[in-house]
């Protein structure tokens, strides 16, 4: 079942997207928004899969679906928490600035609270105040949980997960060492993040989803040219299972908690840093990755990062090509009040 969100209000309008991502039916007579939906997952679920059904045979109205229409799935959330589970990513980085990499990540997840409030739309642009600030995309998975108890096992949180979603996760890097260094976390270099335009439930993924990894190449472009093809399911430390039993160590989490993969990132074939697309590699889904290897390489970055007018897309396809949850395309313009 294909799940999405179309502008309008503040929490959206809840349509049933079919399969192929052309067409959809509102649900709205059975709940209007997702977030009402995941409240009451076990009552209404049924109802909404009756419904996706008809939509695939045709048996109810529906209209030609456009992704520009589109909200992310869930326009504001109770909660948005970001984890590392690509350790090569984070290992990668902190080698580029001579830090070493501490034994505990291996084995304990890394994860920051992000603002949760205004994701942006998956066509929306992404405003820019300064490009100083090094702007940049991060292309990631995120799971979309139900109600997790504090102190869930892992099997509790798999049994948790309700949606899959693609994730951009927009980061300002030359404000992120200021506020580490406060040692107080993340805040004025995470803006607005963005999600797909559909959110999927884990069973239209079919073998790629093992239950905890998404076994299928993210495919990000800037400017139109291929910049990453990282699988997802590959150099993944820590599995979704994992990071919702973690996030709900000491908390409860709300049903429709969103919870990410952090930057999805594979090692080269010989297990050192990955190499560009252009040279034969996977390429990267941050800048910050690929500016990372230049650093270790050449001593220096070469990549710039975002500026006005570029333009970064992310997806991912099925093994026939087709687009899963639809394409996340923003271009970087200058902030205006006016909007």
């Amino acid at each position: 079942m294909k799940l999405s969100s179309l502008k309008q209000g503040r929490d959206g309008r809840l349509v049933i997207v079919s399969r192929d991502l052309t067409r959809a039916t509102d649900a709205f007579f059975i709940v209007p928004t997702l977030q009402q939906a995941l409240d009451d997952w076990e009552k209404v679920e049924p109802r909404l899969r009756d419904l996706a059904e008809q939509l695939e045979h045709g048996s109810v109205p529906s209209f030609r679906f456009h992704e520009h229409d589109c909200a992310s799935p869930l326009p504001r959330s109770y909660q948005w928490a970001d984890g590392s589970a690509y350790v090569n990513h984070v290992e990668l980085v902190r080698k580029a600035r001579g830090a070493q990499m501490p034994e505990s990540f291996w084995a304990d997840p890394l994860m920051y609270q992000g603002g949760s409030d205004s994701f942006l739309g998956p066509r929306d642009p992404i405003p820019a105040l300064d490009e100083a600030h090094g702007i940049d995309f991060e292309a990631e998975i995120a799971v979309i949980t139900g109600d997790v108890p504090m102190g869930a096992t892992r099997e509790d949180a798999a049994r948790a997960i309700r949606l899959v979603v693609l994730v951009n996760d927009v980061s300002l890097r030359n404000l992120i060492p200021a506020e580490l260094a406060k040692g107080f976390g993340f805040f004025q270099s995470k803006p607005s993040s963005t999600l797909s335009p559909v959110a999927v439930t884990p069973d239209e993924l079919g073998e790629a989803w093992d239950g905890g990894r998404l076994h299928l190449p993210l495919l990000s472009t800037l400017n139109e040219k291929p910049f990453g093809k990282p699988n997802a399911g590959v150099d993944m430390t820590f599995d979704f299972p994992t990071l919702i039993a973690h996030a709900a160590r000491t908390r409860p989490l709300g049903a429709g908690t969103i919870i990410g993969s952090g930057t999805v990132s594979n090692k080269d074939e010989g297990g050192g840093p990955g190499r560009p697309i252009s040279e034969g590699g996977l390429g990267y889904s941050c800048l910050a990755e690929q500016r990372t290897v230049e650093t270790i390489l050449h001593g220096e970055p070469q990549t710039s990062f975002m500026r006005i007018g570029d333009i970064v897309r992310i997806e991912m396809k099925d093994g026939a090509g087709h687009s899963i949850f639809g394409a996340i395309e923003q271009e970087v313009v200058p902030y205006s009040q006016e909007g």
